[in-house]
């Protein structure tokens, strides 16, 4: 009968298939099957069939493209014929009322009040025994298991990824709480030490004015001494109004200044602060969120436009006209708008009205999301040939910017998902860590200037998307970088940017003069499935294009235009 390798039925669901050859197993050589002669009821590798053949002419082996006529070996008789309770049984019968296999012992302890217990040998003689379609349906499941699995894996790393992230985040709040607390002690000390100043400066004032007055005194006194008995009546008049005027001042100052008056400095601690921090159960506020797409949702479902608004997004302080380069919505509702001219990132409530604002370096371009309350921005400075990533946190309706990554290449095009982070560079995209390490350059096309211009990632991560502005092109990647689907359309000319909905339906947007859109391309990448935005609903010139879901409406950002525009879809 077979032969099995211990190594192979540990791994699983391959115990059923592979088997060694017997004579290779005689030598002590595991070596897989790859017939099995049904006369010698023997199996063999391609190197022991030949001998085989040459000795027995007559026999005809089955190879594996006809192993159903292979035995099925006494481990997978076990393995299915065990009872999983009594291991030293096995399965004989059926309990209807039950659905359940059962042995001997199991049909005496669990079963025997049952009615309808039946021998497996008397339920196969009426019964169909055909596996194909059970086996279907188990390599059906397998593969959803699979991807559940895949996905659970991946959000364990990911959870990881953010929480070593957020370890970071933890240090740097703490060391910003140091920070402020090194800046009111210094505060303290300097009002100290002014205090201190002032205060020997008084007493200074005071010894000058004793020893003064001392010294006047001492005079007027010596000066008395010497014309007492020499009968100088003006001096003797003089000297007597001198001493009672010099006698005046230093009473009144005597009696401004007592002698037991002395200062002294005390520090009173602000007892709030101690008392503000004893209340607080942490640094901040640990959160967790998910990021799910719903499978009931089409990616290829077409949006149709129902009305449109403008909301305007120019602030006091800027001093040029907007170019809203890109846009993004957070989980909390708040929209976030990037003003390439302006170099500044805008935080937008529900209404579209800006309540905060932060400048960055210049020539600031994309943005994406990182977690529920902070994101990532491509800036260039070219004058300095200075590439950045500046990562900004949403805190209390407040952008306070964080940490940078320093690139030694253009960052145009950005977006994230489950740790990696994908950014454009004119012709080439590539993906870093979280930390700023290049992991790998997925794709490149030097045919052009801006041929890898922005990017965007389907919910699931298993597609890219890329705008080829100088070749008027949207291109869908793998994974790995492989190119899936080119798609090409009269109306597309010079795509700026490009977004994927949460339910994965693809918009990109652009403008050639007087010709602005907004397309809806299929989620391969391949046919346009609508075009919703064009010079008679759509005069601004669109730079940047993000669907909000929690209003149903599409933001379109426009070049030297200081509104952005609102489109409620369906």
């Amino acid at each position: 009968m077979a032969t099995f390798s211990q190594s192979i039925i540990d791994k699983g669901s391959d115990i059923f298939h592979d088997f060694l050859c017997n004579t290779c197993a005689d030598k002590k050589l595991d070596n897989t099957a790859d017939y099995y002669c049904e006369s010698c009821v023997k199996f063999y590798c391609r190197k022991c069939i030949r001998p085989h053949s040459q000795l027995f002419t007559k026999h005809d082996p089955f190879g594996r493209g006809d192993m159903k006529k292979w035995p099925v070996t006494k481990k997978v008789e076990d393995f299915l014929l065990k009872c999983d309770v009594h291991e030293d049984k096995n399965l004989e019968m059926f309990c209807s009322e039950h659905s359940e296999l059962c042995c001997t012992n199991c049909a005496f302890l669990n079963h025997r009040h049952c009615k309808k217990v039946t021998l497996i040998s008397d339920i196969i003689k009426s019964q169909s025994t055909d596996l194909q379609q059970l086996s279907i349906s188990i390599q059906s499941i397998l593969k959803e298991m699979k991807k559940l699995q895949d996905s659970q894996e991946a959000s364990i790393q990911s959870v990881q990824r953010s929480y070593d992230e957020q370890l970071r985040r933890i240090e740097e709040t703490r060391q910003t709480i140091n920070a402020a607390l090194d800046t009111i002690e210094q505060k303290t000390l300097k009002e100290m030490k002014d205090t201190l100043t002032n205060l020997q400066a008084s007493s200074k004032n005071d010894v000058d004015k004793c020893i003064k007055l001392r010294d006047e005194l001492t005079q007027l006194r010596d000066a008395i001494q010497d014309i007492s008995d020499k009968s100088k009546l003006e001096l003797s008049f003089i000297a007597i109004k001198k001493c009672e005027d010099k006698i005046e001042q230093s009473t009144t100052f005597l009696n401004t200044n007592s002698l037991q008056d002395k200062f002294y400095i005390t520090f009173q601690p602000n007892s709030e602060i101690v008392q503000y921090l004893s209340k607080l159960s942490g640094l901040g506020r640990i959160e967790h969120s998910t990021k799910t797409l719903m499978v009931q949702e089409n990616p290829n479902k077409v949006i149709t436009v129902l009305r449109k608004s403008e909301n305007n997004v120019k602030i006091s302080s800027d001093s040029k006209d907007c170019i809203i380069s890109a846009i993004l919505v957070l989980p909390d509702r708040q929209v976030l708008v990037v003003d390439y001219k302006n170099n500044n990132v805008k935080l937008l409530d529900q209404q579209y009205q800006v309540v905060s604002h932060c400048s960055v370096t210049k020539w600031p371009w994309a943005i994406c999301q990182i977690t529920s309350s902070e994101v990532a921005v491509t800036v260039n400075e070219s004058i300095n040939n200075k590439h950045e990533v500046q990562f900004i946190t949403v805190n209390n309706r407040q952008l306070v910017q964080g940490r940078k990554l320093q690139l030694l290449h253009t960052c145009n095009g950005i977006a994230f998902h489950h740790g990696d982070l994908y950014i454009t560079s004119d012709t080439a995209l590539f993906k870093y860590t979280l930390n700023g390490k290049l992991v790998s350059k997925m794709y490149e096309d030097t045919s052009g200037d801006y041929t890898v211009y922005t990017c965007a990632v389907s919910p699931t991560g298993d597609k890219l998307y890329i705008t080829n502005n100088s070749q008027h092109k949207l291109l869908t990647l793998a994974r790995d970088g492989s190119v899936l689907a080119t798609f090409t359309d009269p109306a597309l000319q010079y795509p700026r940017d490009v977004h994927v909905t949460p339910a994965g339906q693809v918009l990109v947007c652009g403008d050639i003069f007087a010709n602005p859109f907004i397309l809806q391309v299929d989620s391969e990448g391949k046919r346009k499935l609508a075009t919703l935005g064009t010079e008679k609903n759509c005069f601004l010139t669109p730079q940047s294009v993000c669907y909000n879901r929690h209003t149903a409406s599409i933001i379109v950002g426009g070049r030297y235009y200081n509104s952005i525009m609102v489109f409620k879809v369906q």
